[in-house]
């Protein structure tokens, strides 16, 4: 069975690193499978592990903003691979659609990693209604907040299959010297993006940080807000207390040299960066929004508190700062949940039954078809 995966890019974020590891992880036995990214390459992690894995990938050297040549590009590949399913990711659908339905390619699969309110812009809902409702593009949630705003904005049904990591990775991880054993360090993980909202966090570690004077916070990744959150931090006079990390590929060691995780998204579709929280042993502080709901159990391995609410954020930063082993009790439970229940490997089983059932379901309808000719 031939099936081309279809990415923006290569770029170190969540959607990325699930597709990524579902190409490594996938039965090949039973799957050709390739990836088709529109940027060029850009040399990342991401890049580098499929070329280790000698997974096919093809860069269409898309450039910024609205580029037509795409649909002319993806249009010559599957000319070329002849594939038997499409899986396409994020905003990418306005490009490969039209090819997809010249070369009549029997099935279509497109996964939502964020809240299809978020997922694209007008013109692209547009896109997309049409795609789910008229042409059979099966849209996959990566979590019942995201199947309900699909139902929602397009009137569709959508099949759930929960994001995943491979929890290898947090095994044996060597610990940093970034960590004093007398500081308790908050670790934020996210792009700096109004929906991320640094401000709530950064509002709330100047409280908590006025009671419990030994807490530091890093903040790992980038975005066109980050300027405004590291002046923030210099006009708090917190550039000793909060270190800007910038994007980066250890994710494990990082997590290993942290206590707890912090995240203070006004909207959530999933929160990959909480799952490998959990896998690393560590506790979650979160605000309780959409599909961070279906990942943390509130006061079993994290605490969710309103979003919008500083107060509330500084109080459980200094609560969790202040007990240890409270800490430690709720990161071995959430290790056990993320090992149970969001392993790489239950992610790509759900995808191979899926394509497996679409493909089945296809031929038996090809067959008839044919018989009924005849």
């Amino acid at each position: 069975m031939k099936i081309l995966h279809i990415l923006h890019s290569l770029q170190i974020a969540g959607a990325e690193s699930l597709v990524v590891n579902i190409l490594k992880n996938i039965d090949r036995s039973l799957f050709d499978i390739r990836l088709c990214v529109l940027y060029p390459s850009y040399n990342t992690k991401l890049d580098r592990e499929l070329i280790k894995e000698r997974i096919p990938v093809y860069y269409l050297g898309k450039h910024k903003g609205l580029d037509l040549r795409m649909i002319c590009r993806v249009n010559w590949l599957l000319t070329k691979f002849k594939p038997d399913i499409i899986h396409t990711h994020m905003y990418i659908m306005r490009y490969p659609l039209i090819p997809t339905l010249l070369n009549r390619i029997p099935i279509k699969v497109h996964t939502l990693h964020t809240l299809a309110q978020r997922e694209v812009g007008f013109i692209g809902k547009i896109i997309h209604w049409v795609a789910f409702n008229l042409f059979k593009v099966i849209p996959v949630s990566v979590s019942g907040s995201v199947a309900e705003s699909v139902m929602k904005v397009y009137g569709v049904s959508s099949p759930i299959i929960y994001n995943g990591i491979s929890v290898d990775r947090f095994k044996n991880i060597k610990i940093s010297t970034m960590k004093k054993k007398s500081e308790t360090i908050f670790i934020n993980i996210s792009g700096f993006r109004p929906v991320k909202n640094h401000r709530l966090l950064i509002n709330a570690f100047s409280k908590a940080a006025k009671i419990k004077n030994d807490i530091k916070l890093f903040l790992v990744g980038d975005g066109p807000l980050r300027s405004e959150i590291e002046k923030l931090v210099k006009e708090r006079n917190f550039q000793n207390k909060i270190t800007f990390l910038g994007v980066r590929d250890d994710i494990p060691e990082l997590l290993e040299s942290s206590d707890i995780l912090v995240l203070s998204s006004e909207r959530e579709g999933f929160g990959l960066t909480i799952v490998e929280a959990m896998a690393a042993g560590k506790p979650v502080i979160a605000t309780a929004v959409d599909g961070v709901l279906e990942l943390v159990e509130d006061g079993i391995t994290g605490v969710l508190v309103p979003p919008s609410d500083p107060n509330a954020l500084a109080v459980t930063m200094i609560k969790f700062a202040s007990h240890p082993d409270l800490r430690k009790k709720m990161g071995e439970k959430g290790r056990r949940q993320a090992i149970k229940r969001f392993n790489i490997t239950n992610t790509v089983r759900n995808y191979e039954n899926l394509y497996i059932n679409l493909y089945r379901r296809y031929t038996v309808k090809s067959n008839f078809r044919n018989e009924k000719e005849e």
